[in-house]
């Protein structure tokens, strides 16, 4: 009994510290997500993103390193990027540089590992996104010019469509303030309620690594070398998380002595691939494009896990000593309010998923058959 009270304290010891590091740089991050939605037009990101071989493909993995969506969110993102005219190289290449990284993963690195783990994650995002996109463009075959409709509607209160009004006039529709005030909404409501939850899980997860895995167990099998890349890159795979849920657990691994390489391939391939997605781009994409996506993915994360790794060796840093390092830069009652804050808004997202977890390991009882979507009809 008293070990079990022992390893529990242990374990949300570590996770608390975790949360105190890691949420000034959350709540920076998903404030700026909130700007890019309102000021970044749709209009302008279909533009740039359709026919072509090479600009399309530049300009969607540049597009995406900034968009905080995990690998199954940025999918309806896509698939409507797809639909206003993007190409399946730029599409392809967007469906991978976002969920690899986004300003609010970018800044948890900086809270949680150093400076050139935080360098290296969106670069090498960057680099595998337009190694598929440019793969995609030459051997995916040729596309047909197609006409699509772009969606111009008001992204701060759903006042117009955009087809009905002149998106110029719409344009100046909304003050400054509106916008600023209609994108930290959507960052601290729909946005962060997308992504609380896995962002707990995933703190859990990191405090019970460090607390419980044996250190030997992991510089085993993960210390270094290619087989540590391979291994990494067949655990994260067929993971589903999100990159900024992936941080905390990439640091509590390298605090056990995983190479910062293999970390980096987590970090990578985690949240740009799992089984439910990859299953969804086989019908967006088809086989080919897919097949041409994890390949870019898996070659590019393992080149750059040993690369990493060689830097770090050459340089003679210890990526385990420079952990979290960056956060003492914030002061201890500016972590513990951003804590307290982060905390406030994650209770209405996670008692709902909490609910939702609950609903569906109950048995169903006296439920009629679901029809269609499962939506009631008549509405």
């Amino acid at each position: 009994m008293n070990s079990i009270i022992h390893f529990t304290t242990r374990i949300l010891s570590e996770t608390i510290a975790l949360l105190l590091d890691a949420s000034p740089y959350i709540l920076f991050g998903i404030a700026v997500a909130g700007l890019l939605r309102m000021f970044l037009s749709t209009d302008y990101v279909a533009r740039n993103l359709g026919q072509g071989r090479f600009k399309p493909v530049l300009k969607a993995a540049l597009l995406g390193i900034p968009i905080p969506l995990c690998s199954c969110g940025v999918l309806p993102a896509a698939a409507s990027l797809r639909k206003q005219g993007a190409s399946k190289g730029a599409t392809t290449a967007f469906l991978i540089s976002t969920p690899e990284s986004g300003i609010d993963s970018i800044a948890v690195s900086w809270a949680l590992l150093d400076p050139i783990m935080t360098i290296a994650r969106p670069l090498v995002a960057f680099v595998t996104a337009f190694a598929a996109g440019i793969s995609q463009a030459i051997f995916g075959g040729v596309e047909e010019l197609e006409e699509r409709d772009i969606d111009n509607g008001c992204a701060v209160d759903g006042c117009c469509d955009g087809k009905d009004c002149d998106p110029v006039e719409h344009n100046n529709h909304h003050s400054f303030l509106e916008k600023v005030v209609g994108g930290m909404k959507y960052a601290f409501g729909e946005l962060w309620g997308d992504l609380a939850g896995w962002f707990a899980v995933g703190l859990l997860f990191a405090g019970v690594i460090t607390a419980l895995v044996p250190e030997e167990l992991v510089t085993s099998y993960l210390g270094g070398g290619l087989s540590a890349m391979l291994l990494m890159l067949l655990v994260g795979v067929p993971l589903y998380i999100c990159a900024t849920a992936s941080t905390p657990i990439a640091a509590a691994l390298i605090l056990k002595g995983v190479s910062p390489g293999a970390a980096l391939v987590f970090l990578l391939v985690g949240p740009a691939t799992n089984v439910a997605s990859l299953s969804v781009l086989v019908g967006m994409l088809g086989k080919r494009a897919v097949g041409i996506y994890l390949g870019a993915i898996a070659v590019v994360s393992v080149l750059a896990g040993l690369t990493v790794d060689w830097i770090y060796s050459l340089s003679g840093i210890t990526a385990k000593a420079a952990v979290g390092q960056a956060a003492e830069l914030i002061p201890v009652p500016v972590q513990f309010l951003s804590a307290l804050l982060l905390v406030a808004i994650s209770i209405k997202p996670l008692s709902g998923a909490l609910k939702g977890w609950v609903g569906r390991m109950r048995p169903a009882e006296n439920v009629l058959p679901a029809v269609g979507c499962g939506c009631s009809e008549g509405r």
